[in-house]
């Protein structure tokens, strides 16, 4: 599985991470809270590990602007902080654990994995995030970076299918039979057109691109170019 760990002192940092890789996880690694919303706007994690007291955003800070943006991985904080209106506090902003400094790793484990099991495992996927791009399947909204991005149904249906398969190489007969329902035609310049118009829609003003050309085979869907 893959977690988010948010942890600014770096032997406790370390210790954590090797002990969830010893366990069979996957570790993304933060010490700070804005790196900490960027983590986990921009990836799918199995569960949040965040520490409440940690540079610029608290944790607490971090997990409530997460839900804001509908981010529903369950959360675990670490605190030295033990007195139960901090707890409560917590719990209220949509941690579904608490865990007192100091622990044994073995206990973070083992509530992480029971944590886990609460997860339904055919959990059905309503909202599709890659970087700061989310897409709406119930309501059909797009935002990147919190601002509406109005499409056409062809355009959301290619963003969709590119964002299920962000990091992958999409080839141009892969679109053509699962965006428009037909085999590869190489006369037919509506990829491109379709993809020209998405770009500008979802690209032009902000920072990064999301749809690079992979000259010779197709598209990948990436914030990483």
């Amino acid at each position: 599985m893959k977690l988010l760990l948010l942890e600014d002192d770096d032997a406790t940092r370390a210790h954590l991470e090797h002990a969830l890789v010893v366990a069979g996880h996957q570790v993304d690694t933060c010490t700070d809270g804005d790196a900490a919303i960027k983590l986990g706007l921009s990836a799918q994690y199995a569960a949040l590990v965040l520490d409440r007291m940690v540079p610029g955003i608290d944790g607490l800070g971090v997990l409530k602007q997460l839900r804001a943006a509908g981010v529903r991985a369950p959360a675990i904080f670490l605190t030295a902080i033990d007195g139960v209106h901090d707890r409560v506090e917590g719990l209220d902003a949509g941690a579904d654990d608490y865990l007192v400094k100091p622990f044994a790793s073995i206990e973070l484990i083992a509530r992480i994995n029971a944590l886990l099991r609460r997860q339904p495992a055919n959990a059905v996927v309503t909202v599709l995030r890659v970087a700061d791009l989310e897409l709406d399947l119930i309501t059909r909204k797009v935002r990147r970076a919190g601002q509406p991005i109005d499409l056409q149904p062809q355009e959301f249906k290619l963003l969709e299918y590119l964002m299920r398969h962000a990091g992958e190489i999409v080839t141009r007969s892969m679109l053509h039979e699962h965006v428009w329902s037909f085999h590869f035609d190489p006369q037919t310049n509506v990829i491109e057109s379709n993809l020209s118009r998405l770009r500008a829609k979802i690209e032009r003003g902000f920072g990064s691109d999301l749809i690079h050309t992979i000259r010779g085979v197709g598209y990948r869907f990436d914030e990483v170019a």
